[in-house]
């Protein structure tokens, strides 16, 4: 029972073992389902049950969650579940094909007006729209709602696909990056290793070849054995790294640095931050409302000695980089310019990596003001970007 189940977890290369799945196997059979019935036993219950029983480290979660899609979607493909659209599935879907003429034809708000017009169609709205270009709602060409088309609007809702959002009103959850990801090449790890500053320290447990054998000599050939401390790599690096929105399409990437740099680097820190570092950073994604750290003891807690290394595809509003206000989750006081401007004085070695490919960099505002900003320390994601990089750092 559930073979195919439990295969399709191991073909994900989760850490799943036969005694697991027995459990799983004996819960189903006794009933522990939580407090509604058997009968009532839905999909999100046996998700929420397998889950807690088989994922024993919160990092697999995601390799899970898309293990079980693949499982369930293959489930229902076989017995014909799915097979009806819903008709406003399609109404929503022909609203948002404009054409080229039609898109360039709607007018973009600037931020005042905007968060203006926002507060009225709050207090005047009463009914749920669809296809205008007016009130919250889906379809269409309003700048407030989702699922369809605005050069610069607040997204309500619903997920993201123009990436024009100036902000996004919803509760949005995240996953951590995986520091277990194989790497399909060891070429970044070589690149990595430009960092390496090599000093010994501590207890002297290491044969001196060199000096024992000048010793010995100088010793009229008497043995004289000499010992120095171990070789460490003694670089420091405070690694941000954004995560959600527009990093999900580079998550890959992302994930293969991040095990390298956790296998090469002794002393490395690491937290994330969405689109621009304002005044918290988070260590945890799944708690990252309730565990924030302040920007402010980030830069008191470590020093001048750390390397600053920012991982992030720079692509946002111009507003979440020079407007108060401007991110897209939250109101924050000052400006994410400014931030960044005190976290680069306070780490004066820094660089940033952008997954993006660097063709495209011209045509994003948001990059060009980054990298401004960095004095052109803004490097891409790749072997020839991340060796570039390495040097900045070691200069």
């Amino acid at each position: 029972m559930l073979i195919d189940f439990f295969q399709a977890l191991r073909a994900a290369r989760l850490p799943v073992s036969i005694g697991e799945h027995m459990d799983l196997l004996r819960a189903l059979q006794t009933g522990l389902t939580g407090p509604r019935s058997a009968d009532s036993f839905s999909m999100d219950d046996f998700y929420h049950l397998s889950r807690t029983l088989l994922v024993k480290d919160e990092r697999h979660y995601d390799r899970f969650d898309q293990a079980f899609a693949g499982y369930v979607h293959g489930v229902q493909a076989a017995t014909g579940a799915g097979r009806d659209i819903p008709a406003d599935w399609l109404r929503q879907l022909l609203a948002r094909e404009l054409t080229a003429e039609q898109k360039a034809a709607v007018e973009a708000m600037d931020w005042d007006t905007l968060m203006q017009t926002l507060k009225q169609r709050l207090q005047e709205q009463q009914e749920r729209h669809e296809g205008g270009n007016k009130w919250i709602g889906t379809g269409g060409t309003s700048p407030f709602g989702h699922g369809g088309y605005n050069p610069q609007g607040i997204r309500i809702a619903g997920a993201g696909r123009n990436r024009s959002a100036v902000k996004v009103w919803e509760q949005r959850a995240y996953r951590d990056y995986d520091d277990s990801q194989e790497l399909g090449t060891r070429n970044i790890k070589v690149a990595l290793r430009r960092l390496r500053k090599f000093a010994r320290q501590g207890a002297e447990d290491e044969l001196d070849l060199d000096h024992t054998v000048r010793a010995t000599a100088a010793n009229a050939g008497y043995l004289d054995i000499r010992m120095v401390p171990e070789r460490h790599n003694q670089v420091k690096v405070l690694l941000l790294m954004d995560v959600g929105g527009t990093m999900d399409g580079h998550v890959a990437q992302v994930e293969q640095l991040f095990s390298a740099a956790k296998s090469e680097l002794k002393h490395l820190a690491f937290y994330y931050f969405h689109n621009c570092v304002y005044d918290h950073v988070w260590k945890n994604n799944r708690r990252r409302q309730a565990e924030k750290l302040d920007t402010w003891d980030l830069m008191r807690k470590y020093n001048k000695d750390y390397k600053l290394i920012l991982i992030g595809d720079a692509t946002m509003s111009p507003y979440e980089i020079l407007q108060p206000g401007g991110s897209v989750e939250y109101h924050n006081q000052e400006a994410g310019a400014q931030w960044l401007g005190r976290l680069l004085q306070a780490f004066p070695q820094h660089a940033w990596i952008n997954p993006e490919p660097q063709g495209v960099w011209q045509y994003r505002q948001s990059i060009a003001l980054i990298v401004q900003l960095l004095g052109q320390r803004m490097y891409p994601m790749t072997l020839a970007g991340l060796e570039q990089a390495m040097r900045k750092l070691s200069a």
